[in-house]
């Protein structure tokens, strides 16, 4: 195992794996200067942000390691599909999150679908936090839960009403944060989609349009082949 490259971190009951992997690229710079360079706009309605098209191919100095991640942490035996690359700057005001904005979220049900974060910004933009939904226990929304989590939601929200108008950052009412991991400059983590989770986005942090100084990361999904 190449144990000095890369890290894995377990969280919560459910212990499920979160890799880190530090100065994932050599050309850290030439990937800044290419984001600042896209023009961006919102995709969908989910991501509180603005999204632009990043090229995948700066992963491929790393593929020997993220094969072997890909097999020795998540049982990836026969590899996975590249099926989204795109540079990603958070920018809505906390004002006009919409309710499933101020709650942890997860990317799918999917037991086989991998999300990939690269930090392009400094620390001080927050990183990333982990979430236990206190009502159910659950740590992760896979299709045999989903429907008892979305229960428990709408029963939570008709007695205690809607989350607080902000971006989720530690525990609440409703979920408790069972794990972080810190923005890094050119660090990136991997876990399932399934996973509750949440940018870790500071009170005090101006939300800025601009790739060169809001908070950039790349967010890569794969899928189990």
């Amino acid at each position: 195992m190449l144990d000095k490259v890369y890290r894995v971190e377990r969280f919560g009951h459910e212990q499920e794996p979160v890799v880190v992997i530090d100065n994932f690229t050599s050309n850290f710079q030439a990937l800044r200067q290419d984001a600042a360079s896209r023009s961006y706009q919102k995709l969908g309605p989910f991501y509180p942000g603005i999204r632009a098209q990043a090229n995948p191919a700066f992963i491929n100095e790393r593929m020997p390691v993220l094969k072997e991640i890909l097999t020795d942490v998540f049982g990836f035996h026969n590899g996975a599909q590249l099926t989204e690359c795109a540079y990603s700057l958070v920018t809505t005001a906390r004002n006009d999150l919409t309710p499933i904005q101020r709650l942890p979220h997860y990317d799918g049900t999917d037991e086989g679908r991998l999300a990939f974060l690269h930090y392009l910004s400094p620390e001080k933009f927050g990183g990333t936090a982990f979430f236990r939904h206190k009502g159910t226990g659950f740590e992760t929304i896979t299709d045999g839960r989903f429907q008892a989590y979305k229960s428990a939601l709408e029963k939570e929200t008709a007695e205690i009403g809607l989350p607080p108008q902000n971006y989720i950052n530690q525990s609440s009412r409703q979920f408790e944060m069972i794990g972080c991991i810190k923005a890094k400059p050119n660090r990136c983590i991997l876990y399932r989609g399934i996973t509750l989770h949440s940018g870790q986005i500071p009170d005090d942090l101006p939300l800025d349009t601009n790739p060169e100084t809001g908070r950039l990361t790349i967010n890569i999904f794969l899928s189990k082949d």
